[in-house]
């Protein structure tokens, strides 16, 4: 199961990467359009269609798919000001009631978001672009992201009461 679950977190921060890949690649395709209509002029002025769009899609798409990942391999910005300063049991104690109340929250917006993505497939919602995309197709990118979240929130939970320590390690400075 172990292998499964980090299997799974490493391919969401694969494609969190590949979001962030396509984000480059379209906004220097847009720009490099943009410098050939300068030099051209009107002749030569293309747009890609609702690259903002896809762009900021792609940005939700990175934004929730890394979460996951980022929690697992200790890299989530944390205040360690006071955890630092108590003793092993305090800090394995700090760290469940996080995880625990983390993963509360965040199931909380995962039911909800799962609702919002349900409602945007029933109405047939569709973005207000160019190039009309059904809503459903991001959410579900968000969705994805903020299951694995919860997930990724108690499997570190489980793992930290099986261990009687903490389990996340900081690797940032202070």
């Amino acid at each position: 199961m172990r292998r499964v679950l980090d299997t799974l977190y490493t391919a969401a921060g694969g494609l969190a990467a590949l979001s962030i890949l396509a984000i480059c690649l379209l906004v220097s395709a847009q720009v490099g359009l943009n410098i050939l209509a300068r030099i051209g002029g009107p002749a030569l002025s293309y747009t890609i269609p609702s690259y903002a769009d896809f762009a900021g899609f792609a940005l939700a798409a990175a934004s929730f798919l890394a979460m996951a990942y980022t929690l697992r391999a200790g890299a989530h910005i944390r205040v360690n000001l006071l955890v630092s300063r108590l003793p092993k049991g305090g800090q394995w104690v700090a760290e469940m009631v996080s995880l625990a109340l983390g993963a509360a929250m965040v199931g909380y917006a995962t039911w909800f978001s799962v609702q919002l993505l349900l409602e945007s497939l029933h109405y047939g919602d569709t973005s207000p672009g160019i190039i009309a995309v059904p809503l459903w197709i991001p959410q579900l990118t968000m969705v994805t992201g903020l299951v694995l979240l919860t997930v990724a929130l108690l499997d570190t939970l489980v793992q930290s009461v099986r261990n009687r320590a903490p389990v996340i390690i900081d690797f940032g400075s202070e």
